[in-house]
Protein backbone atom coordinates (compact mmCIF):
# COMPACT_ATOMS: atom_id res chain seq x y z
CA UNK A 1 0.00 0.00 0.00
CA UNK A 2 2.87 2.38 1.07
CA UNK A 3 4.71 1.40 -2.88
CA UNK A 4 1.39 2.47 -4.59
CA UNK A 5 0.74 6.04 -2.59
CA UNK A 6 4.60 6.71 -2.88
CA UNK A 7 4.02 5.85 -6.84
CA UNK A 8 0.94 8.18 -6.76
CA UNK A 9 2.83 11.24 -5.54
CA UNK A 10 5.99 10.41 -7.94
CA UNK A 11 3.22 10.71 -10.54
CA UNK A 12 1.80 14.15 -9.32
CA UNK A 13 4.62 15.38 -8.43
CA UNK A 14 5.75 14.45 -12.10
CA UNK A 15 2.89 15.92 -13.84
CA UNK A 16 2.97 18.94 -11.80
CA UNK A 17 6.49 19.42 -13.09
CA UNK A 18 5.61 19.06 -16.42
CA UNK A 19 2.93 21.70 -16.22
CA UNK A 20 5.54 23.89 -14.78
CA UNK A 21 7.85 23.09 -17.54
CA UNK A 22 4.89 23.82 -20.60
CA UNK A 23 3.32 26.72 -18.73
CA UNK A 24 7.13 28.60 -18.38
CA UNK A 25 7.51 27.87 -21.84
CA UNK A 26 4.24 29.01 -23.35
CA UNK A 27 4.71 32.21 -21.57
CA UNK A 28 8.10 32.57 -22.90
CA UNK A 29 6.47 31.71 -26.75
CA UNK A 30 3.47 33.87 -25.84
CA UNK A 31 4.84 37.41 -24.17
CA UNK A 32 6.34 39.11 -27.06
CA UNK A 33 2.97 38.98 -28.42
CA UNK A 34 1.10 39.99 -25.52
CA UNK A 35 4.00 42.93 -25.07
CA UNK A 36 3.10 43.84 -29.26
CA UNK A 37 -0.40 44.28 -28.41
CA UNK A 38 0.45 46.36 -25.16
CA UNK A 39 2.91 48.44 -26.84
CA UNK A 40 0.65 49.26 -29.61
CA UNK A 41 -2.32 50.35 -27.46
CA UNK A 42 0.51 52.62 -25.98
CA UNK A 43 1.32 56.39 -26.34
CA UNK A 44 4.56 57.93 -27.48
CA UNK A 45 5.74 58.95 -24.00
CA UNK A 46 4.66 55.98 -22.32
CA UNK A 47 6.91 53.43 -24.88
CA UNK A 48 10.00 55.49 -23.72
CA UNK A 49 9.27 55.31 -20.01
CA UNK A 50 11.47 54.35 -17.96
CA UNK A 51 11.17 51.30 -16.01
CA UNK A 52 9.07 49.75 -19.20
CA UNK A 53 5.84 48.22 -17.77
CA UNK A 54 3.58 46.16 -19.93
CA UNK A 55 0.30 47.66 -19.63
CA UNK A 56 -0.49 51.12 -21.06
CA UNK A 57 -1.14 53.99 -18.97
CA UNK A 58 -2.65 57.61 -19.33
CA UNK A 59 -1.36 60.65 -17.48
CA UNK A 60 -4.24 61.63 -15.01
CA UNK A 61 -5.01 65.85 -15.30
CA UNK A 62 -6.92 68.65 -13.87
CA UNK A 63 -7.84 71.49 -15.17
CA UNK A 64 -5.97 74.57 -13.46
CA UNK A 65 -6.50 78.44 -15.11
CA UNK A 66 -8.55 76.53 -18.26
CA UNK A 67 -5.56 74.55 -19.13
CA UNK A 68 -5.07 70.55 -18.48
CA UNK A 69 -1.90 69.87 -16.03
CA UNK A 70 -0.43 66.68 -15.13
CA UNK A 71 -1.35 64.97 -11.45
CA UNK A 72 1.89 64.55 -9.30
CA UNK A 73 1.56 63.12 -5.56
CA UNK A 74 4.47 65.27 -3.88
CA UNK A 75 5.19 65.61 -0.50
CA UNK A 76 4.25 68.28 1.38
CA UNK A 77 4.64 68.97 5.13
CA UNK A 78 4.77 65.74 5.39
CA UNK A 79 1.85 64.42 4.00
CA UNK A 80 1.45 63.25 0.03
CA UNK A 81 -0.74 65.51 -1.69
CA UNK A 82 -2.45 65.23 -5.34
CA UNK A 83 -1.40 68.25 -6.92
CA UNK A 84 -0.82 69.73 -10.99
CA UNK A 85 2.37 70.44 -12.28
CA UNK A 86 2.39 74.03 -13.96
CA UNK A 87 5.40 75.05 -14.44
CA UNK A 88 8.86 73.79 -14.64
CA UNK A 89 12.18 74.97 -14.22
CA UNK A 90 16.35 73.76 -14.79
CA UNK A 91 17.69 74.07 -11.32
CA UNK A 92 21.38 74.15 -10.51
CA UNK A 93 22.81 72.45 -7.18
CA UNK A 94 25.90 75.19 -6.38
CA UNK A 95 28.40 75.00 -3.53
CA UNK A 96 31.60 77.18 -2.52
CA UNK A 97 35.25 75.75 -3.66
CA UNK A 98 35.92 75.21 -0.22
CA UNK A 99 32.99 73.31 1.29
CA UNK A 100 30.66 71.24 -0.99
CA UNK A 101 28.72 69.74 1.37
CA UNK A 102 26.88 73.50 1.84
CA UNK A 103 24.84 73.67 -1.79
CA UNK A 104 22.04 75.92 -2.50
CA UNK A 105 19.80 75.18 -5.44
CA UNK A 106 19.27 78.37 -7.58
CA UNK A 107 17.18 78.37 -11.58
CA UNK A 108 20.60 78.48 -13.79
CA UNK A 109 18.84 81.45 -15.50
CA UNK A 110 19.71 83.65 -12.10
CA UNK A 111 23.09 82.73 -12.30
CA UNK A 112 26.00 84.65 -14.38
CA UNK A 113 29.92 82.87 -14.64
CA UNK A 114 32.34 84.64 -12.13
CA UNK A 115 34.12 87.09 -14.48
CA UNK A 116 31.17 87.60 -17.10
CA UNK A 117 30.71 85.55 -20.12
CA UNK A 118 33.95 87.06 -22.04
CA UNK A 119 35.98 86.18 -19.22
CA UNK A 120 35.07 83.40 -16.98
CA UNK A 121 37.15 82.63 -13.88
CA UNK A 122 37.56 79.50 -12.98
CA UNK A 123 39.31 77.11 -9.98
CA UNK A 124 40.13 73.99 -8.94
CA UNK A 125 38.47 71.78 -6.87
CA UNK A 126 39.61 68.09 -6.04
CA UNK A 127 42.18 68.30 -8.66
CA UNK A 128 39.83 69.54 -11.47
CA UNK A 129 39.16 72.92 -12.87
CA UNK A 130 35.83 73.91 -12.84
CA UNK A 131 34.38 77.93 -13.64
CA UNK A 132 33.03 79.83 -10.80
CA UNK A 133 29.41 81.84 -10.92
CA UNK A 134 27.61 84.43 -8.96
CA UNK A 135 25.35 82.87 -6.91
CA UNK A 136 23.08 85.18 -4.44
CA UNK A 137 22.46 84.04 -0.88
CA UNK A 138 20.74 86.43 1.68
CA UNK A 139 21.27 89.04 -0.66
CA UNK A 140 25.42 88.23 -1.29
CA UNK A 141 26.68 87.37 -4.29
CA UNK A 142 29.02 84.36 -3.48
CA UNK A 143 31.38 82.64 -5.78
CA UNK A 144 30.41 78.89 -6.17
CA UNK A 145 31.07 76.13 -8.60
CA UNK A 146 28.13 73.93 -9.53
CA UNK A 147 27.63 70.05 -8.10
CA UNK A 148 25.23 69.33 -9.82
CA UNK A 149 21.58 69.88 -11.66
CA UNK A 150 18.06 68.63 -11.11
CA UNK A 151 14.25 69.60 -12.88
CA UNK A 152 12.18 71.43 -10.09
CA UNK A 153 8.50 72.09 -10.77
CA UNK A 154 5.81 74.36 -9.50
CA UNK A 155 2.38 72.19 -8.00
CA UNK A 156 -0.14 73.72 -8.01
CA UNK A 157 -3.23 72.81 -5.46
CA UNK A 158 -6.07 71.54 -6.90
CA UNK A 159 -8.49 73.87 -4.63
CA UNK A 160 -6.51 77.19 -4.54
CA UNK A 161 -4.07 77.18 -7.75
CA UNK A 162 -2.29 79.87 -6.05
CA UNK A 163 -1.18 77.44 -2.85
CA UNK A 164 2.15 76.04 -5.21
CA UNK A 165 5.22 74.62 -3.74
CA UNK A 166 8.47 73.82 -4.84
CA UNK A 167 9.59 70.14 -5.74
CA UNK A 168 11.51 67.98 -7.60
CA UNK A 169 10.16 66.39 -10.51
CA UNK A 170 12.17 63.55 -11.13
CA UNK A 171 11.13 62.50 -6.55
CA UNK A 172 7.48 63.43 -7.37
CA UNK A 173 5.12 60.07 -8.77
CA UNK A 174 3.21 60.81 -11.48
CA UNK A 175 -0.71 59.71 -10.76
CA UNK A 176 -1.24 57.64 -14.02
CA UNK A 177 -4.56 55.20 -14.83
CA UNK A 178 -4.32 52.11 -17.13
CA UNK A 179 -5.50 52.72 -20.27
CA UNK A 180 -5.74 51.87 -23.89
CA UNK A 181 -5.19 54.46 -26.80
CA UNK A 182 -6.67 52.63 -29.65
CA UNK A 183 -6.38 55.42 -31.98
CA UNK A 184 -3.37 54.06 -32.77
CA UNK A 185 -4.83 52.11 -35.13
CA UNK A 186 -6.53 54.37 -37.02
CA UNK A 187 -3.40 57.03 -37.34
CA UNK A 188 -0.84 54.31 -38.70
CA UNK A 189 -3.62 53.52 -41.43
CA UNK A 190 -3.73 56.90 -42.25
CA UNK A 191 -0.02 57.31 -41.82
CA UNK A 192 1.48 55.39 -44.15
CA UNK A 193 -1.76 54.62 -46.49
CA UNK A 194 -1.43 51.09 -44.61
CA UNK A 195 -5.78 50.63 -45.50
CA UNK A 196 -4.96 50.41 -49.11
CA UNK A 197 -2.20 48.12 -48.74
CA UNK A 198 -4.15 45.79 -46.11
CA UNK A 199 -7.07 45.79 -48.72
CA UNK A 200 -4.16 44.91 -51.29
CA UNK A 201 -2.36 42.02 -49.32
CA UNK A 202 -6.28 40.55 -48.95
CA UNK A 203 -6.90 40.56 -52.16
CA UNK A 204 -3.61 39.21 -53.95
CA UNK A 205 -3.85 36.65 -50.65
CA UNK A 206 -7.23 35.74 -51.49
CA UNK A 207 -6.47 35.08 -55.01
CA UNK A 208 -3.27 33.44 -54.74
CA UNK A 209 -4.66 30.99 -51.99
CA UNK A 210 -7.86 30.15 -54.40
CA UNK A 211 -5.63 29.59 -57.80
CA UNK A 212 -3.55 27.48 -55.99
CA UNK A 213 -6.05 25.01 -54.43
CA UNK A 214 -7.66 25.10 -57.59
CA UNK A 215 -4.73 24.31 -59.95
CA UNK A 216 -3.82 21.94 -57.17
CA UNK A 217 -7.01 20.33 -57.09
CA UNK A 218 -7.26 19.84 -61.17
CA UNK A 219 -3.31 18.64 -61.09
CA UNK A 220 -3.27 16.24 -58.41
CA UNK A 221 -6.27 14.22 -59.11
CA UNK A 222 -4.84 14.39 -63.12
CA UNK A 223 -1.63 12.87 -61.43
CA UNK A 224 -3.06 10.15 -58.85
CA UNK A 225 -6.39 9.48 -61.13
CA UNK A 226 -5.91 10.12 -64.92
CA UNK A 227 -3.45 8.05 -66.33
CA UNK A 228 -1.83 9.30 -69.71
CA UNK A 229 1.86 8.37 -71.47
CA UNK A 230 4.45 9.66 -69.25
CA UNK A 231 2.40 10.92 -66.27
CA UNK A 232 4.81 9.79 -63.82
CA UNK A 233 7.73 11.37 -65.72
CA UNK A 234 6.16 14.04 -66.00
CA UNK A 235 5.22 14.11 -62.22
CA UNK A 236 8.65 13.52 -61.11
CA UNK A 237 10.27 16.83 -63.28
CA UNK A 238 6.98 19.49 -61.82
CA UNK A 239 7.91 17.90 -58.10
CA UNK A 240 11.32 18.38 -58.39
CA UNK A 241 11.19 22.15 -59.15
CA UNK A 242 10.89 22.84 -55.62
CA UNK A 243 14.54 22.35 -55.18
CA UNK A 244 14.94 24.83 -57.52
CA UNK A 245 15.08 28.19 -54.93
CA UNK A 246 13.19 31.30 -55.47
CA UNK A 247 16.62 33.59 -55.69
CA UNK A 248 17.33 31.56 -58.39
CA UNK A 249 14.21 31.97 -60.33
CA UNK A 250 13.73 35.92 -59.64
CA UNK A 251 15.85 37.32 -62.78
CA UNK A 252 14.03 35.17 -65.35
CA UNK A 253 10.60 35.69 -63.64
CA UNK A 254 11.61 39.67 -63.40
CA UNK A 255 12.35 39.69 -67.59
CA UNK A 256 8.93 37.60 -67.87
CA UNK A 257 7.00 40.63 -65.74
CA UNK A 258 8.82 42.80 -68.34
CA UNK A 259 8.01 41.15 -71.50
CA UNK A 260 3.90 41.16 -70.05
CA UNK A 261 4.03 44.75 -68.87
CA UNK A 262 2.74 43.75 -65.35
CA UNK A 263 5.62 45.47 -63.28
CA UNK A 264 5.13 47.14 -60.84
CA UNK A 265 1.20 45.90 -60.84
CA UNK A 266 -0.83 43.20 -58.33
CA UNK A 267 -0.96 40.88 -61.76
CA UNK A 268 2.66 40.14 -60.72
CA UNK A 269 1.99 39.12 -57.16
CA UNK A 270 -0.86 36.91 -57.63
CA UNK A 271 -0.17 34.85 -61.35
CA UNK A 272 3.24 33.79 -60.82
CA UNK A 273 2.01 31.84 -57.81
CA UNK A 274 -1.12 30.50 -58.74
CA UNK A 275 1.14 27.18 -60.07
CA UNK A 276 2.35 25.70 -56.54
CA UNK A 277 4.06 22.44 -57.16
CA UNK A 278 3.75 21.87 -53.44
CA UNK A 279 0.06 21.89 -53.70
CA UNK A 280 -0.48 19.54 -56.55
CA UNK A 281 1.91 16.99 -54.54
CA UNK A 282 0.10 17.71 -51.57
CA UNK A 283 -3.33 17.06 -52.93
CA UNK A 284 -1.93 14.30 -55.20
CA UNK A 285 -0.66 12.50 -52.24
CA UNK A 286 -4.11 12.87 -50.19
CA UNK A 287 -6.31 11.76 -53.32
CA UNK A 288 -4.09 8.36 -54.03
CA UNK A 289 -5.28 7.76 -50.42
CA UNK A 290 -9.08 7.86 -51.12
CA UNK A 291 -9.96 3.85 -51.93
CA UNK A 292 -10.40 3.36 -55.37
CA UNK A 293 -13.77 1.14 -54.48
CA UNK A 294 -15.43 4.64 -54.16
CA UNK A 295 -14.33 5.67 -57.60
CA UNK A 296 -15.05 2.73 -59.54
CA UNK A 297 -18.85 2.57 -57.83
CA UNK A 298 -19.36 6.39 -58.83
CA UNK A 299 -18.24 5.29 -62.54
CA UNK A 300 -20.82 2.42 -62.39
CA UNK A 301 -23.54 4.82 -61.31
CA UNK A 302 -22.56 7.05 -64.33
CA UNK A 303 -20.58 9.54 -63.04
CA UNK A 304 -17.89 11.82 -65.32
CA UNK A 305 -14.37 12.11 -63.70
CA UNK A 306 -16.09 15.84 -63.30
CA UNK A 307 -19.04 14.93 -60.50
CA UNK A 308 -15.95 12.53 -59.31
CA UNK A 309 -13.81 15.20 -58.30
CA UNK A 310 -16.20 18.02 -56.99
CA UNK A 311 -18.63 15.92 -55.59
CA UNK A 312 -16.53 12.85 -53.88
CA UNK A 313 -12.99 13.78 -53.63
CA UNK A 314 -13.14 17.41 -52.81
CA UNK A 315 -15.62 16.76 -50.06
CA UNK A 316 -13.12 14.18 -48.56
CA UNK A 317 -10.07 16.44 -48.46
CA UNK A 318 -11.21 18.98 -46.47
CA UNK A 319 -7.87 18.20 -44.29
CA UNK A 320 -6.18 18.86 -46.99
CA UNK A 321 -7.14 21.54 -48.69
CA UNK A 322 -7.27 23.42 -45.12
CA UNK A 323 -3.61 22.60 -44.92
CA UNK A 324 -2.87 24.00 -48.20
CA UNK A 325 -4.74 27.46 -47.90
CA UNK A 326 -2.94 27.59 -44.61
CA UNK A 327 0.75 27.19 -46.01
CA UNK A 328 -0.32 29.60 -48.93
CA UNK A 329 -2.07 32.20 -46.94
CA UNK A 330 0.76 32.19 -44.13
CA UNK A 331 2.75 32.59 -47.81
CA UNK A 332 1.58 35.59 -49.21
CA UNK A 333 0.78 37.31 -46.82
CA UNK A 334 4.12 37.40 -45.65
CA UNK A 335 5.57 37.83 -48.41
CA UNK A 336 8.21 40.91 -48.99
CA UNK A 337 11.35 39.59 -50.98
CA UNK A 338 9.45 39.49 -54.54
CA UNK A 339 6.87 42.02 -53.54
CA UNK A 340 10.27 44.53 -52.77
CA UNK A 341 11.28 44.01 -56.34
CA UNK A 342 8.37 44.12 -58.36
CA UNK A 343 6.78 46.98 -56.90
CA UNK A 344 8.03 50.65 -57.06
CA UNK A 345 8.82 52.54 -53.71
CA UNK A 346 6.55 55.52 -54.41
CA UNK A 347 3.90 53.61 -55.68
CA UNK A 348 2.32 53.29 -52.50
CA UNK A 349 -1.04 52.40 -54.28
CA UNK A 350 0.30 49.00 -55.18
CA UNK A 351 1.93 48.09 -52.01
CA UNK A 352 1.40 45.15 -49.92
CA UNK A 353 1.77 45.20 -45.81
CA UNK A 354 5.04 43.95 -45.88
CA UNK A 355 6.35 47.06 -47.81
CA UNK A 356 4.35 49.53 -46.02
CA UNK A 357 5.79 47.82 -42.91
CA UNK A 358 9.44 48.26 -44.10
CA UNK A 359 8.51 52.53 -45.26
CA UNK A 360 6.79 52.53 -41.76
CA UNK A 361 9.58 51.40 -39.67
CA UNK A 362 11.32 54.87 -41.44
CA UNK A 363 8.51 57.76 -41.00
CA UNK A 364 7.80 56.43 -37.60
CA UNK A 365 11.58 56.11 -35.70
CA UNK A 366 10.48 58.32 -33.15
CA UNK A 367 6.93 56.25 -32.45
CA UNK A 368 7.20 52.88 -31.80
CA UNK A 369 3.88 52.84 -30.53
CA UNK A 370 2.43 53.13 -33.94
CA UNK A 371 5.13 50.65 -35.26
CA UNK A 372 3.82 48.01 -33.14
CA UNK A 373 0.07 49.03 -34.11
CA UNK A 374 0.84 48.58 -38.06
CA UNK A 375 2.66 44.80 -36.57
CA UNK A 376 -0.48 44.05 -34.86
CA UNK A 377 -2.82 44.32 -37.58
CA UNK A 378 -0.07 42.50 -40.21
CA UNK A 379 0.36 39.78 -37.45
CA UNK A 380 -3.63 39.20 -36.30
CA UNK A 381 -4.91 37.81 -39.15
CA UNK A 382 -2.73 34.85 -39.95
CA UNK A 383 -2.78 34.33 -36.15
CA UNK A 384 -6.62 34.38 -36.87
CA UNK A 385 -6.84 31.90 -39.91
CA UNK A 386 -4.39 29.45 -38.18
CA UNK A 387 -6.46 29.20 -35.41
CA UNK A 388 -9.75 28.78 -37.30
CA UNK A 389 -7.93 25.82 -39.95
CA UNK A 390 -5.59 24.24 -37.09
CA UNK A 391 -8.67 21.98 -36.08
CA UNK A 392 -8.22 20.69 -39.91
CA UNK A 393 -4.87 19.58 -39.78
CA UNK A 394 -5.67 16.29 -37.49
CA UNK A 395 -8.92 15.36 -39.28
CA UNK A 396 -8.57 11.84 -40.67
CA UNK A 397 -10.22 10.81 -44.16
CA UNK A 398 -10.41 7.16 -43.07
CA UNK A 399 -13.98 7.99 -42.72
CA UNK A 400 -14.52 7.56 -46.31
CA UNK A 401 -17.71 5.20 -45.92
CA UNK A 402 -16.32 1.86 -46.95
CA UNK A 403 -16.84 -0.90 -44.96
Amino acid sequence: MAIVTGSKRTTTLARIGLYLLLGTVGFAMVFPFVLAVATSLKDKDDVFRYPPRVLPRTEQTAPVDGEARPLYAVEVDGRTEQRALVATADVGIYAPPDDLEATVRVPTGDVTPTGGFTNPETTVVDGEERDLFDVEVDGQTVPMVEVGRTTLGRFASLDDPEDTVLSSVREARAIEDVSARPQNFADVLSLQNLDRSVTNTALVTLLVVGGTVLTSILGGYAFARVRFPGRDAVFLVYIGSIMVPFVILIIPLYQLMVAMGWVDTLAALIFPFVFNAYGTFLMRQFFVSIPKDLEEAAFVDGASRWTILWRIFVPLSYPAIATLSTFMFLYSWNSFVWPFIIINAGNTDNHVLTLSLQQLGGRAADSPNLIFAGVVIAVIVPVTVFVLAQRYFVENVATSGIK
